[in-house]
Formats: C-alpha cells, structure tokens, sequence
C-alpha cells in the first residue's frame, strides 16, 4: 500500500531537476560570457584606450582694433558666414584721412625741395666751369706780362695785379667747388626717390597711410562669426575685442584621457570618434598629433598647490589632441565644445609621446595689400613732382681745383 510521502517526493525530485538545469544552463551561459570576453579583450580590448571626457576645440580668432575710433558700421552679425577679406567693422576714418592728406602734401613739397637741390647741382657746376675759365685767363695774362717784364715794357706794379687777379680767380674757383661739394653731399649717389628726406618723409605718408587703411578691419579667416560685442557708435581703442571668427573647418578633438590610460598612447595612433550630437551612427576617423604639456589642473585658473600638505590626490588627466578627417568633417560639420567619444588604437606603440608633433603654421595675408597700396601711393606722389629725371643718379664726382700759377 502508498504512502501520501510518494508524490510529495516526486515533485521535489522534478523540482531538483529543473533547478539543475537552470544553474547549468546559467553556468554554461556565464563561462561563454566570460569566453566571449576574454577573446574580445585579447584581440581587442587591450588594444584600444577610450574616453567620454572629450571635446571638439578649433581656433577662436578675435577680431580687435589697430587704431582708435567711432565704429560706423558692423557688416556681419552671429552665426553668419564670412569669407577671407570681407570687411567686419568699419571706423569713422576723418581724422586719418586729414593726417594722411597732409603727409602726402609733405611729400610732394619734399620732393619738390630735393628736385631744387639736384638742379642745384648742375648751377654750381656751371659756376666752377666759369671760375675755371676766369682763373686761366689771368694766368695766361699773369705768364704774358711776366715774359714781356724782361723788355723792360710792363711795370712791376701791372705784374703785381696781374698776381693778384690769379690768387683771386683761385680763390672764387675754391668757394664755387665747395657750394658744389656742399650739394651733392646731399644729393651724391642717390635719386630723388632714394634721397633721405624723400625717404623719411615717404615713410611717414606709409604710417598715416596704414593708419587709415585699418579702420576697415576685415576677417582674416574663413569662417562663423561669433560672440559679437561691437555696437554701431561705439568708441574703440586697439586690443578691444569686437567679435570673434570660428574657422570650423580647422577643428581638432582633446580628448582628456587619465594619466593611466596613457602609457600606450602615441603620436600617430589611429582613432575612432563619435559625436553625442549624430549617435554612434557616424564615427569619425583621425589620428593622436600630441600631447599638452600639463593636465589641465596645472593650467587652471586656480592650480592645485599639492606641496601644501593639505590635499587629496586625484588622478589627474592629460588633454591629447586628436586630428579630424577634413572629408568627414565637411559631410557631418562639428561645433567648437560638442562631446565626443574617442577610442584610440594603441596597438603599435612604437612612436613617441613627444617630440613627433607637427608644428602647425596659421597666417593670413590680407593685411598685406596695406603696404602695397601705401607704396604705389608713395610712388604716384614722388613720380607726379619729380620730374622726367627722377631716377638719374647723381654725379658724385666734383670738379678737380686747378692750382693757380704764382
């Protein structure tokens, strides 16, 4: 006969045998995991250094003042795009343009004064050429009266003046080639281009020029116009800053990795990113370029003063710039501060952290046309009061004082 014991032991048998098969079933699962991460770590894992704290940063050009003055007009405003060379902000330019108007004038006049002086060399030229001829005539007329002397028909009075009239056309031949001497000192070896008044005055018509150019301040980049302050009307003094210009096509990634993340990472390292703004559908590729010189606690406003004593250590981390694909950039554009998740391929560690980056050169040229307009300036002044002979050099020679006879 059975016992009510016997299905009661049945169920708890079954149950046994069901949990079993689940903590098999877990166990199985937990060792593929820990197989599947195993193989992930080994062939990939281990290679790749990744972070979140990281940041899109580009170049911020600050467009400021050179000269004081009223702003008269803002010609581009937030958000808005602006190419190379267009003109941002305008300063009222009556006071340079006067100053300019009157260091033209000084040039002319300076011209025209060095202009006198190289004609002022060919009217003492003809002054020694005449005082050459009076001082052979009366030698000629001192030689004769000395030979007809010993005939006994010429006095020794009329021999005296014919002395003195040679000593005095030696003497006015002397003063006429120092009047000349004294000329071409400040003309000898130069044009009237090259003359040092001409020279400096010209220097300054440069200087009230460039002064004046700069009132129209223009954008020295391509790029998006950004935290404008300026107002029309307002009084601005050089360094004060009008509005900045974001050049969105020279960006870079800082990715602030800690500092025990970086014993692998190496300049040339490929990288993959993405961007909080586009999802992780849309990964950037680049590379590392370099390493900051600090972490960015030791370049804070306020630095940690760990020497004190009184402090608790932080694992510090170390901004390493990561360069962007222009192509990428261009078909999914990135604003200066987005975040970005980076993951850099450490695999092949064999560069260095330093000393390996690209020095990287920013210019611009559009200030140069201001130099290059003062000088053909310069040169329509020096060439509408020079004359047709501006450029023929002086004659640096003087004439030769002839010895008169005694």
């Amino acid at each position: 006969m059975s016992t009510p014991q016997q299905p009661a032991n049945a169920n708890a048998n079954a149950n046994n045998g069901k949990r079993k098969r689940m903590m098999t079933l877990l166990i199985l699962v937990i060792a593929i995991a820990a197989i599947a991460y195993g193989l992930y770590y080994y062939f990939v894992a281990r290679f790749t250094e990744s972070t979140d704290d990281a940041y899109v940063n580009g170049n911020v050009v600050q467009i400021t003042p050179q000269v004081t003055g009223t702003v008269i007009a803002v010609n581009a405003d937030d958000t808005q795009v602006v190419k190379v060379g267009q003109p941002l902000v305008e300063l009222d330019p009556a006071d340079s343009r006067i100053a300019l108007q009157q260091a033209e004038a000084n040039l002319a006049q300076t011209v025209r004064q060095v202009r006198g002086l190289f004609a002022d060399d060919s009217q003492y030229e003809a002054q020694v050429t005449l005082r050459q001829s009076d001082l052979s005539r009366a030698q000629d007329d001192l030689r004769r009266r000395l030979i007809v002397a010993q005939t006994g028909a010429v006095s020794q009075e009329e021999i005296s003046h014919a002395r003195d009239a040679v000593r005095a056309a030696a003497a006015s031949l002397a003063a006429a080639q120092q009047q000349l001497a004294a000329n071409r000192a400040l003309t000898a070896n130069t044009t009237i281009a090259t003359q040092p008044n001409v020279l400096a005055a010209a220097t300054r018509v440069r200087d009230a020029y460039l002064t004046n150019a700069r009132n129209v301040l223009p954008a020295p980049v391509d790029g998006y116009v950004a935290k404008r302050s300026v107002q029309v009307g307002q009084r601005v003094s050089p360094g004060t800053p009008l509005m900045s210009v974001v050049p969105l096509n020279e960006i870079w990634v800082d990715a602030n990795f800690k500092e025990v993340q970086l014993d692998h990472v190496r300049i040339g390292q490929p990288v993959e990113m993405t961007a909080d703004v586009y999802g992780s559908s849309v990964v950037y590729h680049g590379k590392v370029v370099g390493f900051s010189a600090g972490t960015g606690s030791a370049f804070s406003l306020l630095p940690a003063q760990n020497a004190t004593g009184n402090w608790i250590k932080v694992v510090q981390r170390l901004p390493v710039r990561v360069s962007l694909d222009p192509a990428e950039l261009q078909k999914h554009p990135l604003r200066i501060g987005l975040s970005m998740q980076v993951d850099v391929d450490i695999k092949n560690d064999s560069g260095n952290q330093l000393g390996d980056a690209l020095n990287t050169v920013y210019q611009t040229n559009v200030f140069a046309k201001y130099g290059d307009e003062a000088d053909a300036e310069i040169a329509r002044i020096i060439a509408a009061n020079a004359g047709p002979n501006a450029n023929a050099p002086s004659d640096p020679h003087a004439a030769k004082p002839a010895s008169p006879l005694m």
